[in-house]
């Protein structure tokens, strides 16, 4: 499991935080009934929905954090991911944020036309367009891991350091469990 994600550079995850290594057991008392029905289903309750939700505000905060304004998807996270050397391609970015290529493309045009960052050509294979920074997204990307604090700390005013610890071990437990069935998955096919 990562140390931290592409929207949270410089987050740590605690050893508390890290997902169970086996499944656990439901106790005596719980019953095997899914958490969810098809016939009492509401979207604005489903797990991706919600997280969603949180991840949209999140990043909006960042990016107003950050006067990154004009864009659905967080533009800080391609600039911070540059920035680390952590891809430098429309692909390897497109697949380390999560995101399709021609969303990553259109992103990459928005951040080029603002001055942060330009793509040159690789002179071993002219193929491959690198992209790399320009002194304006460096010094942008370098405030990213400050953003992210403000507004995290922010959005989890009210939370205890108990809690929060637990919402890390939940989210770590829930990503293991679709990790899990979607390398089920992939191993079936």
């Amino acid at each position: 499991m990562p140390q931290s994600s592409p929207t949270e550079p410089g987050a740590r995850m605690t050893n508390a935080a890290k997902p169970p290594r086996h499944r656990a057991a439901r106790s005596p008392d719980e019953t095997a009934a899914p958490f969810f029905s098809p016939d009492t289903f509401h979207a604005d309750s489903g797990v991706l929905y919600q997280l969603r939700l949180a991840q949209v505000a999140l990043g909006q905060l960042v990016n107003d954090e950050m006067a990154l304004e004009g864009s659905t998807l967080p533009q800080w996270v391609p600039l911070y991911r540059i920035h680390r050397g952590d891809a430098n391609t429309v692909a390897d970015l497109a697949r380390k944020c999560t995101v399709d290529a021609g969303a990553m493309t259109r992103l990459l045009d928005r951040l080029e036309r603002k001055g942060l960052c330009r793509r040159v050509r690789c002179d071993d294979d002219r193929r491959v367009v690198r992209i790399e920074l320009t002194p304006d997204g460096v010094a942008l990307a370098e405030r990213v891991p400050q953003a992210l604090c403000r507004v995290y700390n922010a959005a989890l005013d009210g939370f205890t350091p108990a809690e929060w610890a637990q919402l890390q071990r939940l989210l770590a437990r829930l990503t293991a469990n679709a990790e899990r069935l979607a390398g089920d998955k992939a191993r079936a096919a």
